[in-house]
């Protein structure tokens, strides 16, 4: 989406600069229009690292936790906390290392959540960490960025794995969209399937965003028809890449739902 969006602004305008903010992986800044555009990358938005347990034990050691990953709920993480002092628009989003096993095994490296400090007593599942965590943002948000900044919160991308995971060898070889009766062969939560997350983590985004002063930006269910938009086998990985999504394609897509949006926004302001 960020990619997307930056070629779209440079048919505007050539005269740019690469220059990033504080935690910004990529940024550029058109220097005709004095316009900053950046990435902050992050996986949880909330501070996560390894952790391992203490040879002098503690609580989490007492309950046989080894090793896994610190989450701290109320502490965003360090690549985007300075970007609300700088940027007039923000769009956020998080979702796929929620439900990720290979990166968060609930055995080997569980996600450990910790609040103010603490580990949280008795030791909550993701779902649970994911709301936590959603609510402590939302307000550093709300408390932190500039007076008349806009905000949105981007809803999930959905991955198109069909056979099994990326890692189990999951594919997504299609040369045409989905039919409805497809989409909700692959997506409906009551089927659990590979790819329910999109959903699954929608329902906790609407719940917490519900009052805030954030604008959703909703390109899931329009992106679950579009099975045959992803580099596939052709995304120069050692499997199919069914999560990322080719260009030009539906990020443009997101794009203009986005410059619609904006503009409905600031005309109401």
């Amino acid at each position: 989406m960020f990619v997307s969006l930056f070629c779209s602004l440079k048919q505007v305008s050539n005269e740019v600069k690469k220059w990033r903010p504080a935690g910004a992986d990529r940024g550029f800044t058109f220097l005709q229009y004095n316009l900053t555009l950046a990435y902050h990358r992050t996986n949880l938005l909330a501070r996560y690292g390894r952790w391992s347990a203490n040879a002098n034990g503690g609580v989490l050691e007492s309950l046989g936790y080894k090793e896994g990953y610190r989450v701290d709920v109320d502490i965003p993480d360090s690549t985007w906390a300075e970007a609300l002092s700088f940027h007039d628009i923000l769009i956020f989003n998080t979702g796929h290392w929620w439900w990720a096993p290979s990166k968060f095994d609930p055995t080997k490296s569980p996600m450990l959540f910790f609040e103010k400090g603490q580990p949280v007593l008795p030791p909550v599942l993701p779902d649970v960490g994911l709301d936590m965590a959603l609510k402590h943002m939302v307000m550093f948000v709300e408390n932190r960025t500039l007076p008349g900044a806009i905000k949105f919160f981007r809803t999930q991308s959905p991955r198109h794995f069909e056979g099994g995971d990326w890692d189990q060898g999951g594919s997504c070889n299609r040369e045409k969209p989905l039919l409805p009766v497809q989409v909700e062969k692959l997506f409906s939560v009551k089927n659990n399937g590979t790819n329910v997350e999109a959903r699954l983590v929608n329902q906790h985004l609407y719940k917490v965003l519900k009052g805030s002063g954030f604008h959703i930006l909703d390109i899931t269910h329009m992106s679950e028809f579009r099975a045959d938009a992803h580099p596939s086998a052709a995304g120069g990985k050692k499997h199919d890449d069914c999560m990322h999504w080719c260009l030009p394609g539906i990020t443009d897509t997101w794009n203009d739902l986005f410059i619609e949006q904006l503009n409905t926004v600031k005309f109401r302001s």
